[in-house]
């Protein structure tokens, strides 16, 4: 099956408890529709570039998945739908890399990028 990366904010009044749940529903209708949601990671809520919704700050969460195209439709238009989410990114990607993302690995482990 194709493999999928998301990135999804949601509204920044939410708790914490909150938009880890909209992560794990997410990942429900994933699996309901013959996907598996293989890796998810919570960044908090970070100040975005730009209001959305009159808001400036708002909860993102990344989800790695392995899913068919419908279960990734189908998962992207209920997100759309859902009020307490602002925005959605889906990529398709080659395969998932191992460990933490860049957002969530420390600032010294980024250095050596250079």
């Amino acid at each position: 099956m194709p493999l999928y990366e998301h990135v999804m904010i949601a509204r920044q009044d939410l708790s914490n408890t909150q938009a880890e749940g909209l992560i794990e529903h997410f990942g429900t209708v994933l699996s309901d529709n013959g996907g598996t949601l293989v890796d998810h990671e919570y960044w908090g809520v970070k100040t975005m570039a730009y209001r959305i919704n009159k808001n400036r700050k708002g909860h993102y969460a990344f989800l790695r998945s392995d899913a068919p195209a419908t279960a990734v439709q189908e998962m992207e238009r209920l997100m759309r739908l859902h009020d307490d989410v602002m925005r959605v990114l889906t990529i398709k990607v080659d395969e998932h890399k191992e460990g933490p993302s860049i957002q969530m690995q420390k600032r010294d482990d980024r250095r050596d990028r250079r």
